[in-house]
């Protein structure tokens, strides 16, 4: 049945409210984006592109949900939306409810800890060093590559910090990312909402060159923000296997092995991160930030030796490798 006028103002009169307290903070964090970094390849750090997804006023659901947004509300980077809270053990506030510039922890990792490919993962990474990456945000010795986690960790408590860190440390890791090798991929574009890519409608294939492409298994669950829908990543043929020879035996001297510091499995190791089965793309984004000086800290200057002398094509093999590897 058609709406009436009189019954659709009230919506979009609510929309345009949350829209308008919105704006600040969406136009600072397009603009982020837009920044790309010097001496890095797009597909590692995307851009905004022009072409846009129709977003209406209307409630969006998800199968399994008994809960109905609006995109304006799925979008809303200080109260993100928790479509299934039952699923979930109970959060502290600071994943759910953002403040000043400080978003909330889900709005970008969203509530299972997973995250979008270009924000990565938290799932079961020591306490202790996320603690740590958010004082390195804060301090400016570790650049994000649009300055969007640097605002965050000014504006983060370090009660939050802590709470935040020992809630994703917490949480059971899982295959977010499913990896393929591939010559060609379909042709997409980096979508107005944090940098996530989609293939464009109608569009063809293109070749895949040195590039990792990770698409939606289902672009319109991440477009809700749905936390049981996970990605492709795309890497081009022979990648898997030169990844592990890096990995494994740090390639007759082009790097170090990874294991020595990230433990069997690339599981980690005390304080140092595991590495399997996260997102192929955020790794990537990790080996260029530690290679051009923008990630710096305290255990950095081992990862700048590591990944001195790694070309494209490695950086591309050796994510996507640790990309496949069960958590």
């Amino acid at each position: 049945m058609r709406r009436t006028l009189m019954r659709r103002t009230p919506c979009v009169a609510l929309c345009a409210a949350v829209l308008c307290a919105l704006f600040p903070l969406l136009a600072a964090h397009a603009q982020q984006i837009k920044e790309q970094p010097p001496n890095s390849p797009t597909w590692a750090f995307p851009l905004i592109t022009e072409m846009n997804i129709p977003e209406g006023p209307e409630p969006q659901t998800l199968p399994g949900s008994s809960r109905s947004y609006t995109f304006a509300q799925i979008y809303d980077l200080l109260n993100p939306p928790d479509w299934f809270p039952d699923r979930h053990p109970a959060s502290p506030e600071i994943i759910l409810k953002g403040h000043g510039r400080a978003q909330a922890c889900a709005s970008c990792h969203l509530i299972n800890g997973l995250g979008r490919p270009e924000m990565g993962g938290l799932t079961g990474l020591p306490a202790g060093y996320i603690v740590q990456q958010l004082a390195d945000f804060k301090s400016g010795a570790r650049i994000d590559a649009g300055g969007r986690m640097n605002n965050v960790a000014q504006d983060l408590s370090s009660q939050e910090a802590t709470q935040a860190a020992d809630w994703f440390a917490s949480l059971e890791s899982r295959a977010f990312t499913r990896v393929v090798e591939t010559g060609s991929v379909p042709e997409s574009f980096v979508g107005p909402r944090g940098g996530t890519r989609f293939a464009k409608p109608g569009g063809g294939m293109e070749p895949i060159g040195a590039r990792i492409i990770t698409l939606p298994e289902d672009a319109e669950r991440v477009r809700r923000r749905d936390p049981f829908a996970g990605y492709v990543a795309h890497v081009p043929v022979g990648s898997l296997a030169a990844g592990r020879t890096l990995v494994e035996t740090g390639g007759a001297g082009k790097t170090t092995a990874c294991g020595a510091c990230h433990g069997p499995g690339m599981r980690g190791l005390g304080n140092v991160p595991g590495l399997a089965g996260q997102h192929p793309i955020y790794t990537a984004r990790q080996l260029y930030l530690f290679k051009d000086g923008r990630r710096n800290g305290p255990t950095a200057a081992m990862m700048k030796a590591a990944v001195e002398r790694l070309t494209d094509e490695d950086i591309v093999a050796i994510s996507g490798y640790l990309g496949s590897l069960t958590p």
